[in-house]
Parts: C-alpha cells; structure tokens; sequence
C-alpha cells in the first residue's frame, strides 16, 4: 500500500488534472493550451514552491509511463505516408540543417562558457513536441488541413531523430555499444512490426477482436503490453524509453494502418485522462524556479534559440510549399517543444553533463515555447476548413 504522503501527492495531482480543462475551458478565446496549465499548476504545488506535494519513486513510475503513452500515442498518429514522402523528406533536410546550425551556435557559446552540455542543448533545440501538439491541432480544428499535416511531418521527424541522437549520443554506454545496441533494438522491432502485420488478420486477431466489444478490452490491453513489452526491452538493452514508446506506437499503426476508432478513443481515456496529466503535473513540480527567477535572461536566450534554430529552416523551407501565414503557422508549430526537452535535460542533469540552471533554463524555454507559439499560429490563422493536402504539400 502506498504511503499517505504519496496518495496525498497523487490526489493533489490528479485534482490539477481535472481542475485545468475546467479552468482553460472557461478562460476567453484564443485559450492557452491545457498542458501550460498543467506545468504550472505543478510548479505552484511542487517543492520549489508551495510544497503542498512531492514526487517519490511511485509517482515517478506513473509519471514516466505517462510521458511513455505520450510519445506512444504520438507514434501511433503518424502516417507513413506523409513521413516518407516529399514533405517527410524536406522534414528531414530542415531537420538536418537546424542540428547544424544549433551545433555551431551553442558551441559558440559553450566557448564563451555560457553552456558546457553542447550536444544535449542542441538537439534540445531541435525538437518539436509532436504529442503535445496533437490535442492543440486538434482543438484549433488544424489537423486535417495542409498546415496540419505539414506540422506532422516536422513533428515527426522532430521527434524521431532527436530520440535516436538521445540513444546515441546520451548513453553512458559509449557510442559505438549504443550504435550497436539501437541497430539490434532497431531490428527486434522491424521483426516485431514484420510479425504484427502478418498476424494481424489470423487467429489471435480474430480472438483479440472479440474480446474488445466485452469487458475484457483485449484490444487495449494488447496494445499496453506493447507499450510496457517495448519499455522493458528498451530498459533491458539502455535504449532511451521515449524511442521505444514511439516505436510501439509506430508498430501498433502497422497492426491497424487505418485506424481503430474505439481502441482510439480509450487509449486517449487512460492517456490523456490519467497518465499523460500525471507527466505534465510532475515537470512542473521538478523545474526549479528559483533558477529561473534568479536568471530569466538564459530562459529567454534558450526561447530565441528554439525559434531562431528549429523555427526558421522550417519556415524557409515551407515557403515555397505553403502561403506566407500558413508557413509561419507551419514554424510555429514545429517550434513547440517541450516534453523531449524534459527528457534530455532529466538524462543529462543525471549523468552530471548538463548543469542544473541550463536544465531549468531549457525547460522553461520549451515552456515558453508551448505557452506562446500555438498561441500566436492560431491568432495569425483561425480556424480553417480541411483542405486538400497532397497537392499543397508536393510543389
């Protein structure tokens, strides 16, 4: 049985959950995304503030398995289609370009002394918070238009080389045994994604299809042992655990290439209903404020970064593909970050690499970044009709 301050922390956290759609929900329009609720709420009831809660090893459990279903659902969103083609290959070239331009950046300034991470700061800076974006596309009525899938396609890669310099360049490990380790993890999952897919129309499809009209649900809880199986295995070999939600997202896409409305709408019920609330409160209550407050002018350096680094090259690149308020939209968006930051600045603070005020600084800055981006791409845009993407997206 849990401890009763450990319960008292959880049902604070939980409440902010439920208080925070409440409060943005009354709040007038263009309304701030929920998850700047949720971190703030968390900052104000956490250590470095009113100490009203405290995280501990279980909360960090469901935490960490929140930030899991999180990328797990963002994985689960993508669209091969729209990865692989034009637009997921000019994602790529921006993404590249942004990696360079960051590292010759913050390696200015980690000469000067102002930065001595260099690498983590940068693919901080390269990130774009694709499973935070999803709800706020969605709300904004953005995700079926050219702007949205032109979001995706940044978000994804985005998301999905930074987690793989993560595994590479953040291991303790050494980088030629994590190279090693992500080609095996990397295999084990094609096989899986390989098996899935010739199964998914057999015997054991059948049964777990049957079982998901009952209150068995096996569909869901298929799709969690996945989620954990790939956690574990993730664990087992030192591979960075957001890569392997991802991946399990990915795979279960594979398994349902087009979807599955009920198994949908409940895995975003325990996501976005519990667990992924849980991860946002959480980063809040471990930002160190007083950093912050002692020092706001590296926050604000960190923000102008993510928009000069991630922001521009997409913004460039978008504007021959896209009309001139669509492509800023487009930048703004895909300067979003905020959970890999959290992720890169934990793993880095933990093995002594990156220093605490820069850690807080990046946070906070993703937390800008999440506060006033969406903001201003909705103000420039409003809410569009569904358009045709294709053609959009292919000049």
């Amino acid at each position: 049985m849990a401890s009763n301050a450990t319960l008292h922390s959880l049902f604070l956290i939980a409440l902010v959950g439920l208080l925070a759609p409440i409060l943005v929900g009354r709040l007038p329009h263009p309304r701030i995304p929920e998850v700047v609720v949720l971190l703030l709420a968390g900052i104000a009831i956490g250590p470095h503030a009113l100490g009203w809660a405290h995280v501990d090893d279980a909360i960090t459990l469901v935490a960490d398995v929140g930030l899991g279903m999180l990328f797990f659902l963002a994985g689960f969103e993508i669209d091969r289609a729209v990865v692989t083609g034009p637009s997921g290959r000019a994602a790529t070239r921006v993404w590249v370009i942004s990696m360079a331009l960051a590292l010759v950046i913050v390696g200015l300034l980690g000469a000067s002394g102002y930065v001595r991470a260099v690498i983590p700061v940068s693919i901080a800076l390269t990130t774009t918070a694709l499973g935070t974006l999803i709800p706020i596309l969605r709300d904004a009525g953005v995700s079926p238009t050219a702007v949205g899938q032109a979001v995706f396609a940044n978000g994804a890669i985005g998301e999905i080389l930074p987690i793989i310099a993560i595994s590479l360049f953040l291991s303790t490990r050494g980088l030629w045994i994590a190279l090693v380790l992500l080609g095996i993890f990397g295999v084990g999952a094609f096989v899986l994604a390989s098996t899935v897919r010739r199964f998914r129309t057999g015997r054991v499809a059948s049964w777990i299809r049957s079982g998901a009209k009952t209150t068995s649900q096996t569909h869901v809880r298929a799709s969690l042992v996945l989620l954990i199986g790939l956690l574990a295995l993730s664990s087992r070999f030192g591979i960075d655990a957001v890569l392997a939600a991802f991946t399990a997202g990915a795979v279960l896409r594979i398994a349902i290439p087009r979807g599955d409305k009920r198994l949908e709408s409940q895995l975003e019920g325990i996501g976005f209903g519990f667990l992924i609330p849980v991860f946002f409160v959480v980063s809040g209550m471990h930002l160190d404020i007083g950093s912050i407050i002692h020092d706001p002018l590296r926050m604000l350096v960190f923000f102008c970064l993510i928009a000069v680094v991630r922001g521009v090259p997409v913004l460039i690149a978008w504007r021959r593909r896209l009309p001139g308020a669509d492509a800023i939209r487009v930048a703004l968006y895909t300067a979003t970050g905020l959970p890999l930051i959290v992720a890169i600045t934990d793993v880095a603070t933990e093995t002594g690499v990156m220093r605490p005020d820069n850690a807080a600084a990046l946070v906070g800055a993703g937390l800008l970044t999440v506060m006033v981006f969406p903001l201003v791409a909705r103000l420039i845009g409003g809410q569009q009709s569904a358009l045709d993407v294709e053609p959009a997206l292919e000049h």
